[in-house]
């Protein structure tokens, strides 16, 4: 079916009291088992390439978007496509030609008053082309490069107050916050703030994000979406699914060389954590 829009996606959920999977696209496998996953559940979904993913892949976006949206238009779940943690003002101006109805715009490494010019001009760029843009207030931490980051240290967290005037100043579409999860997460360990996610609901007039959505257990998921959060992202647990399939076909088969024959097990991983996370949403 034709490609869906991520703000679409989030309008819907937000007057059901849902939530949206957003999960992270490397390879062209990763895009095949969302959609997979995705139809098993009978769920929307959207298909995210972070600027990192664009690095794997030489600093070119073409190729994975056109693969990502390929996938997504055979797909008969409702996909949309997403460009995510961008901080290249370049890479956001590639968004609209490559066919991406929304970006993650993230100016968080910089000082509130800088975050707030840079993502007010992506935001203002955007909606001149109709695309819904995403930023990031608070510190979600555990990206590759970055040194480590306690979710519960003092001062990580989104505040709603400044959250508010944050949104009212840049005019984005949705916020991502900071309320106790972690990226890069391999164990289901995080603790999130709830309290804070229903006051950052009621403080803002934007749908809210969570980030590093592969180390929260089930039922914190379950409650977040119950407190307010609207999109939910996940990656790393895509990967760790992958690699642990990958893992056990080449151990069991130590003398195989056919990248298909671990790929498959790899591929089916993953739609099978998809299907799993989706089923969470509400």
């Amino acid at each position: 079916m034709p490609l869906v829009s991520t703000g679409e996606l989030v309008s819907a959920a937000q007057a059901d009291g849902r939530s949206v999977a957003a999960f992270n696209v490397i390879t062209l496998e990763h895009a095949e088992a969302i959609a997979a996953g995705a139809e098993r559940a009978g769920a929307p979904a959207v298909l995210q390439i972070s600027e990192n993913a664009v690095k794997f892949h030489g600093g070119r976006l073409s190729a994975i978007a056109a693969a990502a949206a390929a996938v997504a238009r055979a797909s008969h779940a409702p996909l949309a496509l997403h460009l995510d943690h961008v901080e290249s003002v370049e890479l956001l101006h590639q968004a609209h030609d490559e066919g991406f109805g929304s970006v993650m715009f993230d100016a968080s490494k910089l000082t509130y008053e800088e975050n707030v010019r840079a993502t007010a001009d992506a935001v203002a760029w955007g909606h001149e082309r109709g695309i819904w843009i995403e930023a990031e207030l608070g510190k979600v931490g555990g990206k590759e490069g970055e040194a480590p980051l306690d979710a519960h240290a003092p001062g990580v967290r989104t505040d709603p107050a400044e959250a508010a005037a944050y949104v009212a100043a840049t005019g984005v579409d949705a916020l991502a916050v900071a309320v106790g999860s972690s990226h890069a997460m391999t164990e289901r360990t995080a603790a999130l703030d709830h309290a804070l996610i229903g006051r950052l609901r009621d403080a803002v007039p934007v749908p809210l994000v969570l980030h590093g959505s592969s180390g929260v257990p089930d039922e914190e998921i379950r409650q977040a979406v119950a407190s307010g959060m609207r999109k939910i992202n996940v990656g790393t647990a895509l990967n760790t699914a992958f690699t642990g399939a990958v893992r056990a076909y080449l151990a069991d088969n130590p003398t195989g060389v056919d990248p298909r024959k671990y790929i498959v097990p790899g591929r089916e991983a993953m739609a099978t954590t998809v299907a799993g996370f989706l089923s969470l949403m509400g």
